[in-house]
């Protein structure tokens, strides 16, 4: 179960954040904001306290807080984020982490090691790591040592088409995977039940799970009623500006 979250606002600057142009347009900054306003709400309802950080001008992907830091239930792991201009988001996030954790359970990853938080998808005691355009080997090693500390163990996932692994496979909990596009078919998750996203929805393949319930993208109908008919309550959120920016539900938080 989770307790708490970490979120932080958006800042004007988001309209200039780094984009593949998978879902066209800029972002409105004034919707971006009342989105994320009810994605704060839609996580309360969930029984957690969230923690809401300030917007910060200097980095325009800054709401995406999942990527600069791994949080997890017996350590946090400040990630050195991949993309050049999002780099320094990891000395900003960790005033916010030590609220929460103590100073001999933060660690580092450092030098030529690269991690983004997008790229990690926990499964109870396990990490699933994916190797991307923003995660490296060297990064992955890292990782993968300072789990073993707590008893925790990774694995990694080559990605080939996608930005971040969670941008197409989430695990929901109660062995039920989220699956679209490359990995539908990878090895790596044949023991889950795996939930196929539908052709066209494949956004909404990025879904949070928090304390029983499920929250899902707004307007992928094929994905709310399959989860719906896997047995979780849906919470809906309307993430529309945050996609021009290829964001998903879990990249604005951290929950732990």
């Amino acid at each position: 179960m989770f307790k708490n979250c970490i979120v932080r606002k958006p800042c004007k600057a988001l309209v200039e954040g780094i984009t593949s142009g998978t879902y066209p347009g800029k972002p409105d900054y004034e919707l971006a904001c009342r989105q994320h306003e009810h994605y704060i709400e839609c996580l309360k309802q969930c029984g957690v306290q969230v923690e809401v950080l300030p917007a910060l001008e200097a980095y325009p992907d800054s709401v995406f807080v999942e990527d600069p830091a791994v949080v997890t239930r017996s350590c946090a792991i400040i990630t050195n984020p991949g993309a050049a201009s999002r780099n320094g988001e990891k000395n900003e996030i960790l005033p916010a982490i030590r609220k929460f954790y103590p100073e001999e359970k933060i660690h580092f990853i450092t030098g030529e090691g690269h991690l983004d938080g997008g790229d990690v998808m926990m499964v109870g005691d396990h990490f699933y790591v994916g190797l991307s355009a923003r995660t490296n080997a060297e990064g992955l090693r890292q990782f993968a040592e300072i789990l073993a500390k707590y008893g925790m163990t990774c694995s990694e996932v080559p990605l080939a088409e996608v930005l971040h692994l969670k941008t197409g496979v989430n695990y929901i909990e109660n062995n039920n995977m989220l699956v679209s596009g490359e990995f539908v078919e990878k090895p790596d998750f044949e023991k889950f039940h795996k939930i196929l996203i539908p052709e066209g929805e494949e956004y909404a393949a990025n879904c949070i799970w928090m304390n029983g319930s499920v929250i899902v993208p707004e307007g992928y109908p094929g994905v709310e009623k399959l989860v719906k008919e896997a047995g979780y309550q849906v919470i809906l959120c309307d993430t529309s500006e945050f996609r021009k920016l290829d964001g998903g539900l879990s990249c604005m938080s951290l929950r732990f």
